[in-house]
């Protein structure tokens, strides 16, 4: 009898290497990203201060975001990521080294979170192209579905460990293992395989290049809807948890752990829903993704009761649920409808909606506190998520939309099922 393969014949080198890279900076990024809040706290900011903070990430995640779309469509993709994660380590670091130190300011912090903001900005359209053009077959939903389980999986681990050591040491150290994890991930990454992937076709320059793939989105309503619907919901979703989560695990749910704990039951669920995903492949993909973007309104309204850990915590483990259903339907439909040459572009303009609002919304949170009052704010979060997917529902082509029996082959890196350098992919919010 041969031997079993220890691994699907789908997951191949490059694969192995991007899941692993994933699950190290998960490990390390959703500590941080708790430790970034309550570093502010404790030197002496308040909500507002916290959402400034969020704030100088996503300005240059917003301003970078379509010129990185570019350049991954015309470098090696896998140099761009390289890069990419050698000045998120940097910024963190310093970040670390500032907090250690003591008495960080507030413009210090924020200078060195836009330069993390800056290196996502590139890696992000970089990496999902990458992804997106690795996968090919039948098992492209299964691929992405079992990519974002292990991402999600390493969040698990990385909010609850991340919120247990801020009570325990402080937030400086967790941003510096969040440093040396974008260290080893870096690493991985650039023994990346990409000999096999198809020479590109010099476009007409970076412009150009940018209206190539303007056009590509603007040409399929079902794609630039649900851009437009993400504009919000991501906005809101990160007021919510990244600037009122903490202050209503301060006041009300006894501090960083607890709300590590939930965040951590998010991750929970969205390896539950990836391991659905696995075995789940629905007709209409887009029509199936949207139901399930209702439940992320659950944290929110969560938040505003507010509702004590255990019913939090199952608040967040539907939402994550729900999120992956979404994000393996739309990586699936991004798969299928567009063209292998122009996926980081569109990955870029996809990522720029989801992000474009985040700033204001994070600004506005804490004066948005001030004059309506912490619940009240939630409460709107959560209503904006209702309103615009139940008008994305009135789309035609979200609701028809419907998954290919055979998938196309977007690239002799993967090409036939067992191609030993297929990929899974990350999804948005992933």
């Amino acid at each position: 009898m041969p031997p079993r393969p220890a691994r699907p014949s789908w997951a191949g080198r490059n694969y192995t290497l991007l899941t692993v890279a994933a699950v190290v900076t998960n490990l390390g990024s959703h500590g941080a990203l708790i430790a970034a809040a309550f570093a502010v706290l404790d030197a002496g900011g308040d909500g507002g201060d916290v959402g400034l903070v969020a704030m100088a990430r996503t300005i240059p995640l917003v301003v970078f975001l379509l010129v990185g779309g570019a350049i991954a469509d015309r470098l090696p993709r896998h140099r761009v990521m390289v890069a990419a994660n050698t000045l998120n380590c940097l910024s963190q670091a310093a970040f670390a080294v500032l907090v250690l130190a003591g008495e960080p300011q507030l413009w210090q912090m924020m200078l060195l979170t836009a330069l993390g903001g800056t290196g996502q900005a590139f890696f992000s359209p970089a990496a999902e192209g990458m992804l997106l053009s690795s996968v090919s077959g039948e098992q492209a939903s299964r691929a992405f579905a079992l990519f974002r389980m292990a991402m999600h999986g390493a969040a698990i681990g990385g909010a609850a460990l991340g919120g247990a050591l801020i009570a325990a040491i402080g937030p400086g150290w967790v941003l510096a293992v969040d440093a040396a994890a974008f260290a080893v991930a870096g690493a991985l990454r650039a023994f990346l395989r990409v000999a096999d992937v198809p020479e590109r076709a010099p476009g007409g320059g970076m412009l150009a290049d940018l209206r190539d793939g303007w056009r590509e989105v603007i040409g399929r309503p079902w794609l630039w809807t649900i851009v437009v619907q993400f504009s919000v919901v991501v906005a809101v979703i990160g007021a919510a948890e990244a600037v009122y989560g903490p202050l209503v695990a301060r006041d009300s749910l006894g501090g960083a752990a607890p709300w590590g704990l939930a965040l951590s039951a998010f991750g929970v669920g969205t390896v539950a829903g990836a391991v659905l995903m696995m075995r789940w492949k629905p007709r209409r993909l887009l029509l199936a993704g949207s139901l399930c973007v209702f439940p992320l309104a659950l944290p929110s309204a969560a938040l505003a009761v507010p509702l004590q850990l255990p019913l939090l915590a199952a608040a967040m483990f539907v939402s994550g649920v729900a999120i992956e259903v979404f994000g393996v339907s739309w990586m699936t439909a991004l798969h299928q409808e567009i063209p292998e040459d122009k996926f980081s572009r569109v990955s870029a303009y996809d990522w720029f909606g989801s992000v474009s609002l985040v700033p204001l919304a994070t600004a506005l949170a804490g004066p948005a506190e001030t004059a309506f009052g912490r619940d009240t704010a939630l409460w709107g979060c959560a209503s904006l998520v209702v309103l615009t997917t139940a008008a994305v529902l009135c789309v035609p082509d979200v609701r028809r939309l419907t998954r290919r029996a055979e998938q196309k082959v977007a690239g002799s890196e993967a090409s036939g099922s067992g191609s030993a350098d297929a990929e899974g992919a990350a999804g948005r919010l992933g």
